[in-house]
């Protein structure tokens, strides 16, 4: 299976509620396939559900410049969520939410083999790594499993709200980078 095939299977998915409760498209994701580095957030926002594309409304435009800084270009690398709908309210994803989707994203890392996996944020942290993390105990640290190293950091959208704690996910990006920077030159030097 590809990512477009991926995509095709689950345009109309219709596995949980949110697919009733207002959302114009499934948001599956974008950006590189063969990238080492994907980025996984909770779910789409308005600007997201309108235009299917992850990380496009403020907080995705946060997201750009933080990459731009941390000298990791954006269409390099995939970037996706744990819910592929629009929750209400731009709410964070219920459990049972998460735990239907998640299925979706383990077809995901399958098809993209990530050797970094940056979560944004408690949702995906939660989802993935432990359902009690508090993202504020356990953020910028490295969390390896099977093989693959987790970075736990905050979300954009909860940035906006807090300007201070930038500081912070600027802290966790540059691990990022440097851990993304060599991997690429190990992967040139084979």
């Amino acid at each position: 299976m590809s990512l477009v095939e991926l995509y095709e299977k689950y345009c109309e998915c219709q596995m949980c509620p949110l697919h009733a409760q207002g959302r114009s498209q499934v948001v599956i994701g974008e950006g590189n396939p063969s990238s080492p580095l994907m980025l996984v957030g909770e779910g789409p926002g308005a600007d997201e559900d309108r235009l299917g594309r992850p990380f496009v409304g403020k907080a995705g435009q946060l997201l750009s410049r933080i990459l731009e800084a941390a000298e990791i270009p954006r269409e390099q690398i995939y970037i996706t969520n744990i819910v592929k709908c629009r929750p209400p309210g731009n709410r964070t994803p219920e459990p049972e939410e998460m735990s239907t989707c998640i299925h979706i994203l383990r077809q995901q890392f399958q098809l993209i083999r990530p050797r970094l996996i940056v979560l944004l944020g408690s949702a995906p942290t939660r989802a993935i790594l432990d359902p009690k993390a508090r993202i504020t105990q356990v953020r910028g640290r490295w969390i390896e499993r099977k093989g693959v190293r987790f970075m736990p950091t905050l979300h954009p959208a909860y940035l906006l709200r807090n300007p201070s704690a930038k500081k912070d996910a600027w802290s966790d990006f540059q691990q990022i980078r440097d851990a993304y920077h060599m991997l690429l030159q190990g992967d040139e030097n084979r």
